[in-house]
């Protein structure tokens, strides 16, 4: 079974209600955005012709999907037409949403996670300062806890004060335990001590939090890769995932900062955060095309339920469907 099959599973109906809720509420300013604009890449027309496909093209590269997905998803929708002759505008609706999400479906997270039963789930967040990092793993904590997980945190982002702070204040809230040094102290240590002592004690996660850094790409990666090789000593298959964590509201430029860390290290998972508020919501789906890396939670929301897993269906039902 996948790891975070749990968090997925035997949800009342009520609860899944209220998470669609706030998925439409968080995604409102970038679906009207959107539709409004393939609106206008349609006006006019009945059938799906080169001019009306060059239109929406323009329409979902300005709401941040990004060129080279764009032009995929053109890609698709032109074969349909091809294969179906006559393609009325009314159902180009259908088809983007079935593209869109067959583009999605490529980069399901696969969790096939090698571990021994007695050593916990390791996650190393990565990510620039201002993103939501400590933020995301305070309310991956509480879901990994109500959903009676024992949870360790790992303060190794120990060149700036504030984080560790930030992060005990999570643990406070949270019910959780958050391992720490004083500022300046080796992050490798920090997440040495981390997994020694979540281990001890019988833990089912540990997330460890890095430093915000990307002032340098050799620096930045050298960091990375020795906080794994220490990790490994206690836990050998750690860490089990590396998840960078984006700042959804700053559109393209969420596409520099994977482009960064996708070099930097091997990212294996994405959270994006900062959707509710924002037009820029198909970053989403054009990050996860371009890197070819899943998806794994939306941010869209202050309260500690606003962190959901990513459900590519009704993410992209919410951004393009028309009521």
């Amino acid at each position: 079974m996948a790891f975070f099959d749990f968090l997925k599973r035997n949800k009342p109906a009520e609860q899944e209600a209220q998470q669609q809720q706030t998925l439409d509420r968080g995604l409102e300013k970038s679906k009207t955005s959107v539709l409004d604009k393939i609106s206008r890449a349609i006006a006019g027309k009945s059938t799906v012709d080169d001019d009306v496909l060059d239109n929406l093209e323009e329409a979902l590269i300005t709401s941040d999907v990004g060129v080279e997905t764009t032009l995929r998803i053109i890609e698709r929708i032109q074969q349909r037409v091809a294969r179906d002759k006559y393609l009325g505008t009314d159902e180009l609706n259908r088809i983007l949403i079935e593209e869109t999400c067959a583009l999605l479906a490529e980069n399901e997270p696969i969790d096939e996670v090698v571990k021994s039963d007695s050593d916990p789930y390791v996650i190393m967040v990565v990510g620039v300062n201002g993103v939501g990092k400590t933020t995301t793993i305070g309310k991956l904590a509480y879901q990994f806890k109500a959903a009676g997980k024992k949870v360790y945190l790992g303060a190794a982002d120990t060149f700036r004060a504030a984080a560790v702070e930030q992060l005990c204040i999570w643990g406070e809230r949270v019910g959780v335990p958050v391992i720490k040094q004083q500022q300046g102290s080796d992050p490798a240590s920090v997440a040495f001590d981390t997994l020694q002592s979540a281990k001890a004690n019988g833990a089912d996660v540990v997330i460890i939090d890095t430093a915000g850094r990307l002032h340098n790409k050799v620096n930045l990666m050298n960091e990375l890769t020795k906080i794994k090789t220490v990790m490994q000593k206690v836990v050998p298959s750690a860490p089990h995932d590396v998840m960078l964590v984006l700042d959804g509201s700053t559109g393209q430029n969420a596409f520099e900062q994977a482009k960064q860390f996708t070099r930097a290290t091997q990212v294996t998972s994405l959270a994006i955060t900062k959707l509710d508020g924002t037009a820029k919501g198909g970053v989403v789906v054009g990050i996860s095309d371009q890197f070819h890396i899943p998806v794994r939670y939306i941010g869209l929301g202050e309260k500690m339920e606003d962190l959901q897993v990513f459900n590519r269906e009704s993410f992209v039902k919410s951004l393009l469907v028309v009521h």
